[in-house]
This record gives structure tokens, C-alpha cells and sequence, in this order.
């Protein structure tokens, strides 16, 4: 079973607290350590406690600090959004999330309440945090005060919005429908979102939108007189004493709440009377309005009555009152038992909690989005941290890179070069290299070492000393030296030298791992809401089909092994069996060779790009094919094809391509475009740490 489930709404007081106590209800009658999150709640007072937290945690019991339930307030995204930082909102609510995943068998996310002034950005919040989080969505929305084809149309239309982000619905929920239109609301939206998701109609239920007392007075900044101990009283109809009592008392429903000016003292003590007689209705509350207070005597009179009416008096008039208390919107708080129970009640009966838990059971993530997979990287290189080095240390980009990596702590970084001269540079672009270690090759300790280790790797290429003292001066054949001698853990260069420059060396002596024949590359595409790995795009101009197999099966590889499952797309100008000529014959067997030496892939080729990643087409042209429209790993059959389309996708895209990622050496050495910005360099060095911990 996935480890989450996200509860959105379409607009506020659409009733999801009912939806989040019924599945926490259910959830906890199925696992051990059960989670709870928010990613953005509404702003609270210094010291104070989001409602929706207190309520869930408190009522169950949960072992969860507040502080550690919530990532966002609503300001601090407002602030965030306006200033154009909306990825640095992801990033925090990501970050939150994963702290919690750890510690829960599952996590249930509650959204935001569209309460406030950022609203207007929230349902697009919604989609991204439950896209970005991997885990599928309860949608509900409230069908009060529309009509029939206003809520269903809306529904569906959000349904459509959130299946086009490629994101589960588990279900839909139609709340607070009246109750004689349940059945109707059911069989339209049965029939709307057939074969999208199931819809479940919960009828409108007075009690869970009246107010309680305790809401009122703190509504109306009130005075509690008597009965401070039944403040949760639930309210149900209310009306204003301003008849006689005998065509009052007529007016008295089931926890009516009287509502009268201070000085009807007929009215006040003949509704306690009335609550206390087995013929008519129990009250309540009652409202004393105009900040009047009974005479003494009768307060006296009052003190006297056993009754467990609270009685609360307010400065606004009978009318203002009035007009306020229809105005509340009725909250559950964790003193709220009577709507906490009414609640899960509710649930269970309009909601059958097993078949979303059996819907929960075969949900599949569909693919894993750039926020989410940057962020994985992040903690899987701080996890176990490597050395790496960088043997253009004199280069603005790397300095910068370096920096922001040794501040964040996540590699140790040795800098090759000119010690004085890369300080100085530093020092112009305001960089901080104080944690980093700077080596020059020719005055470096270990150089000697170095040139005899090399000397007597390559003496059978003719390489003598004199030769091999000349060759470690270069910056790439140092900094490879050091990986092959565990002095570094991984390398990264190529912002100033050339990719045969910075790969020669590690073809040359650390060379390719037992069984492979063929170094290649993959770039980790990071496109608008998933991750693609694009394959070869930097080393292999003409590969043979043997060759491209082993680039999709040493892709498929690195995808797995950074989280991404490998769906691989053989690619060329046409798709199954329709093109011929001697391009489209070579992928054809390059996808063979790699059905037979790894049935256990999942591969389709020759496809064409579009079949491959765009479902409605993949399923035109290869109906079949369990990689069509899906596809993850999508492979080149030249290097011509693949660098100019990673290329075109970057720039067209503003997608985010991380790499070359060289795959196939014994110790990873990675490549960057001398065109890379300080950005590549920070993901290839972060990338070059996590090939680290597992060569």
C-alpha cells in the first residue's frame, strides 16, 4: 500500500474535516503508526494552534509535535509566491513531508482551507504538493447553494484538471448535498466520471454547520454568566425573544439557541423553565444582546437553576447578534465530541473506507516530478558523504558551485589549480572556499606517486617517467589519478576542457567495469512534472545494436538506481514494424538482444518519440505495448539524434538537465558542457557522489 493520502477541496468550508477524521478513523483500525500533515495552514497568534492539527492530533492521540504537522502559513506562501519563489514552497513542504515519512507506516495530508487572501493560488498549490509528494488525492467539494449542473460540472472539470497532472484520484466526494438530492447527485456523477474515479454523496447534516456556543462567544467576544461547563452545547435552530413568552415558547426547537436583550428577564426564565419541562424542546444557550445584564434579583434567580444552559451575554444588539450567528462557519475543534462522532459516523455510512483502502492497495506513483527527485538526491548525497574533485578550480562557475556545496555540507570538494590564483578570484566574486581543499599538481605531495603509478600503467603504451611527470601536470589526469588512488571518490570536469579530455584519462586507467563493453551517458531530464533519462546524448556517435543495447540496459540501471522506474523506449522514425532501412533495423535489434539477455525489462522499440511519452498517442499506435506513453528511459540510436533533442528539449522546455552522467567506469568521472551554468555543475557534483557510494 502507498504510504500517503491527500484530502483536497475545491473552496472553503467544503466539510473535509469530515473526510479526515472518517480515514484517520479508518486508519488507524488498520495500522500501528499512522501520520498527519498540512502543508500550509491558516495563520495563527504567537504560541497558538492550527485547529485542524489540534483536533486530529489530540482526539487520536497521535505522537506528533505541532511544529513537525505543518510545513507553510498561508502568509509565508503569499510572501514566497509574490517574490517568485515558488519552488523554494515545494522544496519546504517536501523536506517537511519526508521527515514524517520516516517515522509513520503512513502519512494523511489534509490541504489548505482557501480562507484567505491566498486563495486564488491555492487549488494550483494542491495539484503540485500532491503531485510533487507521489501520492494520490480525496477530492471534496460542497453542494451548498448550487445547483445541480454548477457542482457536478465543477467536479468534473477539477477531476479532468487533476487526471491531465497525471495524478490518482482515489475518489470524489460531494458534501453537504441536501439530503432528498443524494441519490440524484450519486447517479450523475456515477455517469460524469465514469472509469475516471468512484464519487460518494454525504447529505447535509444540521448539527456538523450549526455553531456551538463556545464558537458564538468567541465570534461575538462575549461574556460567559452561567454555564461555562457546556460551552460545546450544539446549537440547532435559532430565534429571537422579542414576543410575549406564550407565543415564544411556541417558536422553541430541538437546541434552539434564544437569543434576547438582557432586560427580557420573562423571556430568560421562561426558556430555562421550558428546558426543564419533558414538554417542550431543551434549549441550548441563550444570548443576552445589547450588553445589558439582568437586575441583580435576577441574576440571583439564575444562580439558583440546576441546568446546563450556558448563558452568555454580548455588547452587539439583538439584530447584529442575530445576523452574526448566521454568519458563523461552524468548525470542529478537538473539544467538539458530538461532531467528531457525528463525523466519522457520517463517513461510515456514505463512505466505503474499504474500497478506498483496496483503490490505496494497487495505486502506482506515475513517474517521480523534479522537486521530488532533486530533493532525493540532496539526502542521499548527505547521507554518506564523498570526496569529490574538480580539476577546473579556477573557473567561476566551479568556484561558485563549490562553495554553495561546502556550505550546505553535502560533499567534501578539492580544488585543482593555482592556489594563489584561485583564492584571488574567489575573493573578487565574493566566494566562500575557506572549507575547501586547493591543490596545485606540480607542488602537490603525492605528484611522484602519482607518475609512477601512471608510468607503470601505461609503460606498455611506451610511457616513461619523463612522460609521466608531464602528463600529471594536466588537471584531468591529477584529479582522475586521485579517484583511481581512493583519494577522491568521483570527479567533475569539462566546463573548460573538452569531453575527450576529461574522459580519456579514466578510459585510460580506471577503465570499465567486468562485463562492460561500452562507456556511455544519460542526462536526468527534469521536465514540468516528471523525471526522463535520456540516453546517450554525449559519448557514442554511431553506437552498434550490440552497443545501444548496452546503453539501454546500463540506462535502465541508472534510472533505478536514482529512484526512477525504467520503462525504456528503443527510439527512431517509426514505431513496431511499419518502418524499414538500416536505421530502424539496428534499434529493432537492440531491443531483441535485450529482450532475450533481460527479459525482466520493460522495453519497446523502434518507437517514435511522441508514442513514447505521450499516453493517447502511444496507445494509437502501440495499443499493446506496457511502455507506450509511459516510457522513462528513452534511448537515442545516435549520438547526432540524442545530443541536438536533449538539447532542443532544454531549451524549448526550460526543463532541467542534469548531466552527462558517464556510466560503465569502474569509479565515477563525470563530463560537463563547457556551456554548463553554475546549476549543472552543483547536480553533476551531487550525482558524482551518490555513482560514489555505490562503486
Amino acid at each position: 500500500m502507498t504510504k500517503a493520502l491527500y484530502v483536497a477541496t475545491l473552496e472553503s468550508h467544503s466539510g473535509k474535516s469530515l473526510v479526515v477524521l472518517g480515514l484517520m478513523q479508518l486508519l488507524l483500525g488498520k495500522m500501528a503508526k499512522v501520520g498527519y500533515f498540512r502543508p500550509v495552514i491558516d495563520d495563527i497568534k504567537t504560541g497558538g494552534i492550527d485547529n485542524h492539527i489540534n483536533t486530529v492530533v489530540s482526539h487520536f492521540g497521535l505522537d506528533i509535535p505541532v511544529e513537525d504537522a505543518y510545513a507553510l502559513t498561508q502568509s509565508q506562501v503569499v510572501d514566497m509566491f509574490n517574490d517568485g519563489r515558488q519552488g523554494d514552497i515545494l522544496d519546504a513542504i517536501i523536506s517537511k513531508y519526508k521527515r514524517l515519512e520516516k517515522r509513520f507506516d503512513f502519512i494523511l495530508v489534509e490541504g489548505s482551507d482557501f480562507s484567505s487572501d491566498g486563495s486564488i493560488i491555492e487549488f494550483d498549490l494542491n495539484i503540485d504538493i500532491a503531485k510533487n509528494l507521489g501520492i494520490p488525492v480525496v477530492l471534496i467539494d460542497n453542494g451548498r447553494g448550487k445547483t445541480l449542473e454548477e457542482f457536478c460540472g465543477n467536479l468534473e472539470s477539477a477531476v479532468n484538471t487533476y487526471l491531465q497532472k497525471d495524478i490518482e484520484l482515489l475518489a470524489v466526494v460531494a458534501n453537504k448535498v441536501r439530503p432528498e438530492n443524494v441519490d440524484l447527485v450519486n447517479t450523475r456523477l456515477e455517469k460524469e466520471l465514469n472509469e475516471k474515479t468512484v464519487a460518494f454523496t454525504v447529505p447535509r447534516v444540521k448539527n456538523l454547520s450549526h455553531p456551538t456556543l463556545n464558537e458564538i462567544l468567541y465570534s461575538l467576544n462575549g461574556t460567559v454568566l452561567f454555564g461555562k461547563e457546556n460551552l460545546d452545547n450544539q446549537t440547532g435552530s435559532f430565534g429571537v425573544g422579542a414576543m410575549q413568552l406564550h407565543n415564544y415558547l411556541t417558536h422553541l426547537r430541538d437546541n434552539s439557541l434564544v437569543i434576547t436583550p438582557g432586560d427580557r428577564a420573562d423571556i430568560i426564565l421562561g426558556a430555562l423553565q421550558a428546558n426543564l419541562s419533558d414538554n417542550y424542546p431543551a434549549i441550548s444557550g441563550i444570548v443576552l444582546t445589547g450588553g445589558i445584564l439582568p437586575e441583580p434579583s435576577i441574576l440571583k434567580l439564575l444562580e439558583g437553576f440546576e441546568t446546563h444552559v450556558p448563558i452568555i451575554s454580548v455588547q452587539q444588539g439583538t439584530f447584529d447578534t442575530t445576523n452574526s450567528v448566521g454568519n458563523i462557519k461552524s468548525k470542529i475543534y478537538a473539544e467538539s465530541k458530538q461532531k467528531i462522532a457525528t463525523s466519522i459516523s457520517l463517513f461510515n455510512t456514505y463512505i466505503d473506507g474499504e474500497l478506498l483502502l483496496e483503490r490505496l492497495e494497487t495505486y502506482e506513483a506515475k513517474g517521480m516530478t523534479p522537486r521530488m527527485f532533486q530533493y532525493n538526491l540532496l539526502q542521499r548525497a548527505k547521507a554518506h558523504k564523498k570526496h569529490i574533485v574538480l580539476p577546473e578550480g579556477e573557473d567561476a562557475r566551479i568556484l561558485e558551485a563549490a562553495s554553495e556545496l561546502s556550505v550546505l555540507g553535502i560533499v567534501d570538494i578539492t580544488l585543482l589549480g593555482n592556489q594563489e590564483q584561485i583564492e584571488k578570484k574567489a575573493m573578487q566574486l565574493g566566494f566562500d572556499i575557506s572549507h575547501l581543499k586547493i591543490l596545485d599538481p606540480a607542488t602537490a605531495l603525492n605528484f611522484e606517486n602519482y607518475a609512477s603509478t601512471f608510468c607503470e600503467l601505461r609503460k606498455h603504451k611506451g610511457v616513461n617517467m619523463d612522460v609521466a611527470r608531464d602528463t600529471m601536470l594536466d588537471v584531468s589526469y591529477f584529479g582522475t589519478m586521485m579517484v583511481y588512488k581512493g583519494d577522491a571518490d568521483g570527479m567533475v570536469s569539462g566546463a573548460v576542457h573538452t569531453t575527450q579530455h576529461t574522459i580519456r584519462p579514466a578510459l585510460q586507467f580506471v577503465k570499465t567495469k567486468p562485463g562492460i563493453g561500452v562507456v556511455s551517458s544519460v542526462f536526468f531530464m527534469c521536465l514540468e512534472n516528471r523525471v526522463s533519462v535520456f540516453g546517450d546524448c554525449a559519448i557514442n556517435p554511431n553506437p552498434t545494436a550490440e552497443q545501444l543495447a548496452e546503453i539501454a540496459i546500463s540506462s535502465a540501471v541508472s534510472a533505478e538506481a536514482f529512484g526512477i522506474k525504467a520503462k525504456i523506449a528503443m527510439l527512431s522514425y517509426s514505431s513496431g514494424s511499419s518502418g524499414k532501412g538500416e536505421d530502424v533495423d539496428k534499434v529493432r535489434k537492440a531491443t531483441e538482444i535485450v529482450k532475450t539477455t533481460h527479459p525482466n525489462l520493460q522495453i519497446e522499440g523502434p518507437i517514435q518519440y511522441d508514442a513514447a511519452v505521450d499516453p493517447l498517442v502511444g496507445k494509437s499506435k502501440l495499443p499493446d505495448s506496457e511502455v507506450a506513453g509511459e516510457a522513462s528511459v528513452l534511448i537515442f540510436p545516435d549520438l547526432n539524434t540524442g545530443n541536438n533533442t536533449y538539447k532542443a528539449v532544454q531549451r524549448e522546455t526550460g526543463a532541467l538537465a542534469i548531466g552527462p552522467m558517464l556510466q560503465g567506469l569502474n569509479k565515477p568521472v563525470n563530463d560537463l558542457s563547457r556551456g554548463c551554468t553554475v546549476e549543472d555543475v552543483f547536480n553533476t557534483v551531487i550525482v558524482t557522489a551518490i555513482q560514489a557510494q555505490e562503486s
